[in-house]
């Protein structure tokens, strides 16, 4: 099925494709951004709460008495900051072509 729809992409004339690629590339972006906000976001409440970082807590080790709710928020930290890290990977990856598009011509071989 994949061959089939690269078969078929390839098929497209460079500019059809390159446009394709770009505007992919940009909506992809956006919805990373939004993301990273949210992500953000949700970390500042953390800090806000808890009046400290996560960054803070790992060097200090959790409160022995720290609340249930302190654990589970805490689990979710976590999360929100893979979330972070992982968006800003992938936004810098994408953000290239988003801005400058791409030229199909320079990646292909003579048989595109």
């Amino acid at each position: 099925m994949t061959n089939e729809i690269e078969k078929r992409f390839l098929s497209l004339p460079v500019e059809d494709r390159e446009t394709i690629i770009s505007y992919g590339a940009s909506i992809r972006l956006t919805i990373l951004k939004k993301r990273l906000f949210l992500a953000e976001q949700k970390i500042r409440n953390f800090e806000v709460r808890y009046k400290t970082t996560l960054r803070a807590i790992e060097a200090e080790g959790i409160p022995d008495d720290a609340s249930y709710e302190f654990h589970e928020d805490y689990v979710e930290w976590h999360h929100w900051e893979a979330v972070v890290k992982k968006c800003k990977q992938e936004i810098s990856s994408i953000q290239a072509i988003a801005q400058q598009g791409v030229h199909i011509e320079e990646y292909c071989n003579v048989s595109c």
